[in-house]
């Protein structure tokens, strides 16, 4: 919002609007104030705000030449020097908006990205992966971040499915396959072919004997499940019923997974299938949802010693809304809240979206439809900030329902009920 200009007053004497002598006392008195403005800033404002532009421009500058020197580190013999260029990128990128900077670099970058995922190892494949994600990111999801995406999809891939890869450079691969294709692929050739192979990552059938999960994978299959959900959310309704039909019966057996991170994913995924179900028109009730429901009800009751407490207590709230939503189609609408702003998650898509771009405020502002950031004057700001004492009471508000709430949560028939 632009900022409130306050309108000259003219005193009772002066001349109509419009007459010579009003113009010639009106432009007297811009002259008068332009003089007197000029006079009243010394040299020493003068010169602090000059040398305050030029520091402004030459921090610029070494930034600039500090990300040329990390990308011509990407090309060198040492993997050690590659691997600190990587996370030097990693933070500049995932700190600044840098798109135009990057967008008449993108093909040195990519070129050097791929080398490191060609030639490198465990660690610096993984960073290669995120670099990637990032670089994607700034570019949006126009011409120049499709081509970034298409040049570096097969390698992408080739990691990702290659089982002597270290499984944290396929996580990181899994996880840049997902987002880069929601951002900028721009066939349904694209996001049909990565929905296949991060389904064929996460699916029980190519985990081991029994549709066990090895433990060492779990944060790959999680990695790999996050982003085949997110890549759902953008996919047509003709290939949603194609995915009820043929991938809806690999869900279930990943909720008796020995990871609660996956158990719940996989929860959440179901769920969301549900909901795009529903958008679609298409009916699950028929598709043996019984036994479904009762797995539902027994992770919502769950109270084995074995597990952590702090993670039995997640995940039943979280199958609680889980098993509500598919019983009665009722979902628990979450509000997060930002400066003056606020943004509302009302659906198991909308909750996936934010998930993936939390950490990215601009595009998430684009994907949600927020519109550009608010631009607020002194005035709005104090008239917004709450006293004291209004603080004091909602915490003590909130503190009295806390304890109530806590109270239920720790009697034992809670988790019976």
């Amino acid at each position: 919002m632009p900022r409130s200009r306050r309108a000259a007053r003219r005193g009772p004497g002066s001349a109509r609007a419009g007459s010579p002598a009003s113009e010639e006392e009106a432009g007297s008195e811009v002259l008068s104030h332009c003089s007197s403005a000029s006079e009243g800033a010394s040299p020493a404002e003068e010169a602090a705000a000059g040398s305050e532009v030029l520091g402004e421009q030459g921090q610029e500058e070494v930034a600039e030449d500090r990300l040329k020197e990390h990308m011509d580190n990407l090309l060198d013999k040492s993997a050690k020097t590659r691997q600190a260029a990587l996370q030097s990128l990693h933070l500049a990128l995932s700190s600044r908006i840098l798109s135009e900077f990057l967008l008449e670099r993108r093909l040195m970058l990519t070129d050097s990205l791929e080398k490191c995922l060609k030639k490198g190892k465990g660690e610096e494949q993984a960073l290669a992966g995120t670099v990637l994600t990032l670089l994607c990111l700034q570019m949006g999801s126009g011409s120049e971040g499709e081509e970034v995406f298409c040049s570096l999809k097969p390698l992408l891939v080739s990691v990702l499915t290659d089982s002597m890869a270290s499984p944290g450079a396929r996580q990181s691969c899994a996880t840049a396959l997902g987002m880069c294709c929601y951002i900028a692929a721009a066939d349904l050739e694209d996001l049909v072919s990565c929905l296949s192979c991060l389904e064929g990552i996460f699916s029980p059938l190519s985990a081991g004997e029994g549709g066990s999960v090895p433990a060492q994978h779990g944060p790959l299959h999680c990695s790999a499940l996050q982003s085949w959900s997110l890549l759902l959310t953008i996919c047509p309704p003709s290939h949603i019923k194609s995915i009820l039909d043929n991938c809806w019966l690999k869900l279930p057996p990943l909720l008796s997974s020995s990871s609660v991170a996956l158990r719940i994913l996989a929860g959440e995924t179901i769920a969301l299938v549900f909901e795009l179900a529903q958008d679609v028109e298409e009916d699950l009730c028929h598709r043996d949802t019984e036994f479904l429901r009762a797995q539902l009800k027994v992770l919502a009751t769950e109270s084995n010693k074995y597990r952590a407490k702090t993670d039995r207590r997640k995940q039943r709230s979280i199958f609680r809304d889980i098993l509500r939503f598919i019983e009665s189609g009722e979902y628990q609408e979450e509000t997060i809240r930002f400066g003056l702003e606020c943004m509302c998650l009302d659906s198991w898509a909308r909750q996936r979206t934010y998930q993936a771009f939390k950490e990215n405020n601009e595009l998430l502002r684009e994907i949600f439809s927020l519109g550009p950031p608010l631009v607020l004057d002194a005035a709005t700001l104090k008239a917004s900030k709450v006293s004291r004492f209004e603080k004091h009471l909602y915490n003590s508000a909130a503190f009295k329902a806390r304890t109530k709430a806590r109270s239920r949560v720790r009697d034992k028939r809670a988790d019976v009920l």
